[in-house]
């Protein structure tokens, strides 16, 4: 983010010769990487249709202009560009990051090995020396991806909390008489659930992209850019809380269609916008700080005089053996996939959760199907959410498991710590604990053990990650194993295993946790049948 220049308007932008044979190795480099890359493509765009990633499409054209603009400022690559093996050093270690993502069936390794590979060309192509100060366009794609699929929900749950908390806290001090409980606004009459979809996140990754292009457009000191940048996140929260705010008030007064349709809609584009203008209002406070203070219009560097000269200069690309050697590379990785023989393995025989019994011992049960939405977002091939009671037991157990055939190409379990606080439960307590299951064939592993609260009420949570024989506590660790066995056994298959009972009044911890064991060793000997080993 180093402080950019003007261009000399009156230097003359050389073309340079047109070399066909240049210029048909970039264009075969472009084809033969498609294969490698494939599945990261098709990834992009199925994120790029969702809402918080709609705007990854401007991302390569955002990035575009960035490079066109450095290579305005700049004469075109000199011939006799030395130090190019760093380039192919990069490019080799983005091919091989897209091997193994391919491997593993995971796009998102996938589409960050693309990034480096991009970077490896452009190495490649203006030599170490040149090419190195034109990294920032490059780093700029990484705006265009989809987070983790663990990250981002572990990012939406703590964005919910803080909107959700500023919220209320803004609804206080209008004089609203409101309650929070998890992500659950009490309006008394009304109640607002936080879903994830009000987290802010589709205004946060939209206001960091444009906060890093206007923080490289920006001519003003190195610490004015680094505020910029650093100032979108926090901003971007806190607009989404006041526009939280903003919709608790009129449903409080207008009724709980305020907070559906066009007016939700139009709310966070509205959001988005003041956002955009706080940053323009921030740049130009800055720059009463500087040496020499600039007019906004002076202070923003955004200028397309001569973009169409130098994007010409494509034609004139150099058939260095540098660039073949790019291309055989890229063409090799992408024929070694092609023709490598299929890892993946099929789950074994399972019988669908349906099919489990009923009753177990003298516990009787009755299912209940999830919210469409929940449904939705849990994504599961199958699931059972089944309550269990008996007349000698105190009260009732939840037996709740989500399988999923495939954890990699976007799928995978969620975490219960990512749906307890959207029903408006708290997370009191969270540790793992051992358990001792050898008498009923599942041996020794450690479990979760979660307290939940939600007003007076409490109830106690075991849970677990289980697939191809392991059980594990740490959803990290879980995600972990999927990828280490889709490399070594080419299977990703699991299930999450939950048991939930109420700790009623007059009755302890260690009372609910010894009526869940209890049911637990009925149960789980039955369950390989529908979650195999």
């Amino acid at each position: 983010m180093s402080q950019s220049t003007s261009p000399d308007r009156g230097a003359p932008l050389s073309l340079g010769a047109v070399n066909p044979a240049g210029f048909a190795l970039f264009v075969l480099l472009i084809v033969v990487s498609l294969p490698i890359f494939w599945i990261g493509h098709v990834s992009l765009a199925l994120a790029w249709s969702t809402a918080e990633y709609s705007h990854g499409p401007l991302i390569p054209l955002i990035s575009l202009y960035l490079f066109l603009r450095e290579q305005r400022r700049m004469p075109p690559p000199a011939a006799e560009a030395r130090t190019r093996w760093p380039g192919l050093l990069v490019l080799m270690a983005g091919l091989a990051l897209a091997g193994l993502g391919n491997l593993m069936r995971v796009p998102d390794i996938v589409t960050y090995a693309f990034i480096f590979w991009v970077a490896g060309v452009v190495l490649t192509l203006f030599g170490w020396r040149r090419g190195r100060l034109h990294m920032l366009p490059v780093f700029h794609l990484i705006f265009m991806l989809p987070l983790p699929q663990v990250l981002y929900w572990k990012l939406t749950i703590f964005l919910q909390w803080i909107s959700s908390a500023l919220g209320v806290w803004f609804l206080s001090l209008g004089g609203v008489a409101v309650f929070l409980e998890g992500n659950v606004i009490d309006l008394g009459v009304y109640k607002l659930q936080v879903a994830e979809a009000c987290s802010g996140l589709r205004y946060l990754f939209p206001i960091l992209s444009f906060s890093y292009l206007f923080a490289i457009l920006y001519r003003g000191p190195l610490w004015h850019k680094f505020a910029l940048l650093l100032s979108a996140a926090p901003l971007t929260v806190l607009m989404n809380s006041v526009r939280i705010a903003v919709i608790g008030v009129l449903v409080n007064n207008y009724g709980i269609e305020q907070a559906e349709g066009f007016l939700h809609f139009f709310e966070g584009w509205v959001i988005f916008l003041i956002c955009v203008a706080i940053l323009f209002a921030l740049a130009m406070i800055l720059q009463r700080f500087a040496p020499n203070p600039l007019s906004l219009a002076d202070a923003i560097d955004l200028d397309f005089e001569g973009f169409g000269a130098i994007f010409a200069r494509v034609f004139a690309i150099r058939a260095t053996p540098a660039l073949l050697l790019a291309v055989l590379l890229t063409g090799a990785a992408s024929t070694a996939w092609q023709t490598l023989p299929a890892t993946e393995v099929t789950a074994p025989g399972r019988d669908p959760l349906l099919l489990f019994p009923r009753q177990l011992g003298d516990w009787q049960s009755y299912t209940v199907e999830l919210e469409p939405d929940v449904e939705r977002v849990l994504a599961a091939d199958d699931y059972l959410n089944a309550f269990y009671e008996t007349p000698g037991e105190g009260s009732v157990v939840n037996f709740f498991v989500a399988w999923y055939a495939k954890q990699t190409e976007g799928q995978g379990i969620h975490s219960p710590e990512v749906c307890l606080p959207t029903g408006g439960w708290e997370v009191f307590t969270l540790q793992e604990m051992p358990l001792d299951l050898t008498d009923v064939g599942y041996g020794r592993f450690n479990a979760n053990r979660a307290v939940i609260q939600k007003g007076l009420s409490k109830q106690l949570v075991i849970y677990w990650f289980e697939g191809r024989g392991k059980r594990i506590a740490n959803d990290f660790r879980a995600k972990l194993s999927v990828l280490h066995d889709s490399l070594t056994v080419g299977r990703t298959d699991g299930a999450l295993v939950r048991y939930v009972t109420p700790i009623e009044p007059g009755e302890s911890e260690a009372d609910a946790e010894a009526r869940l064991m209890r049911f637990m060793r009925l149960g789980l000997a039955r369950l390989p049948q529908f979650v195999p080993f």
